[in-house]
């Protein structure tokens, strides 16, 4: 069977879904694996390493003699008319805003695979996209902070005098959070970090950070997400977190409900508690924002205080983020291979999770 590999075509989108390195475990499998040529460009894979791995490199379209296509970014409608009926397709495809598209695919019987839609559970993590993600997107926002903040995050005692370190409150302390916690503790920072699910305090504590606990309810969700919270607990949350955002230096917010737009945690009237030079970095920002005044890809001044509102994050470390995304991608491929042919098994939870569009039998 043929596994294509297209460059990916969003704007901003700098990953590949596919590796040189990860390339000799699906030949090894007996796939034969087809990139186009410059798939790899942004994430430094030469298309030279891919076929010293054992890839065909191609000038044209890989995708319409492919059986199976991966990809990072969603395919667009008219690359999905490209595919052959009974093609399968794995990467990530946020299923509310991509109907077109699911139209597109079910009418050429596609069976298409949602990244991150691979369920939370032991036997799933090396198939996590979504962690593996959201780990990059974390270190690149602690990074971001620290280059935005006009002030050192670690402490200095100099000749001179000393300067304390800066302080860092982190919103939220799923993958994303607590790699940015890591982040800014190695820089230098005392931190502070809040999130929904009192659970999640060890973890914070761990890496050395205080958790805030403002004694509201737990939100506990499915998968270890954090559940939507109602208006009145969140104006209340926002309340109790004011004197904590305008205690801090910098403000991280990593907060999100997958399929949902994030939450609200920052409004306007709580940046304006900020001291000048202050810093906050939305890491939500492309899925409406944790805080008021974020815009994806933009500073936005206000009352002397930063608002950077994140976008494209993890492409911004295309080359780690590929190796292991790409390695998310070839287990769960790997998962639905026997003999060289990949055929899903559907009573595997993992397979029936991910699984968006499915031709359904006669």
């Amino acid at each position: 069977m043929r596994v294509g590999v297209p460059a990916e075509t969003r704007p901003g989108e700098r990953r590949v879904a596919l590796v040189p390195d990860a390339v000799g475990k699906l030949v090894a499998e007996g796939l034969d694996v087809v990139v186009q040529a410059g798939a790899g460009r942004h994430a430094f894979a030469a298309d030279d390493a891919y076929r010293e791995a054992g890839a065909t490199v191609v000038d044209g379209d890989v995708l319409a003699g492919a059986d199976v296509v991966l990809t990072v970014s969603p395919l667009t409608v008219t690359q999905a008319q490209l595919l052959k009926p009974g093609a399968l397709t794995l990467g990530f495809l946020p299923t509310a805003a991509n109907a077109e598209l699911l139209d597109a695919l079910r009418e050429r019987d596609v069976l298409a695979f949602a990244m991150e839609l691979v369920p939370r559970i032991s036997r799933a993590q090396s198939m996590d996209a979504l962690s593996s993600q959201a780990l990059v997107a974390g270190y690149r926002a602690a990074l971001v902070a620290a280059e935005r903040l006009p002030r050192f995050f670690p402490l200095f005692m100099t000749a001179a005098g000393t300067v304390a370190p800066a302080r860092v409150l982190v919103l939220g302390a799923g993958v994303a959070g607590l790699q940015a916690i890591a982040t800014a503790r190695r820089l230098g920072a005392v931190v502070e970090a809040y999130d929904v699910r009192p659970a999640s305090a060890d973890e914070v504590r761990s890496m050395g950070a205080s958790f805030i606990d403002l004694e509201l309810e737990a939100l506990e969700g499915a998968g270890g997400y954090a559940r939507e919270m109602a208006e009145e607990r969140a104006e209340r949350q926002r309340q109790l977190l004011t004197p904590y955002v305008g205690n801090s230096d910098a403000v991280i917010t990593t907060a999100a409900v997958p399929g949902r737009p994030a939450p609200l945690l920052v409004t306007t009237a709580m940046v304006e508690a900020m001291r000048p030079g202050s810093v906050l970095v939305d890491l939500a920002a492309e899925s409406g924002g944790n805080c008021e005044l974020s815009r994806p890809g933009e500073d936005v001044e206000h009352h002397g205080v930063l608002v950077h509102g994140m976008k494209d994050a993890p492409s911004a470390m295309a080359v780690h983020a590929s190796q292991l995304y790409a390695r998310n991608v070839v287990n769960l491929l790997l998962l639905m291979t026997t003999d060289g042919e990949v055929v899903p098994d559907f009573d595997d939870e993992i397979v029936a999770a991910a699984c968006v569009t499915r031709k359904e039998p006669a």
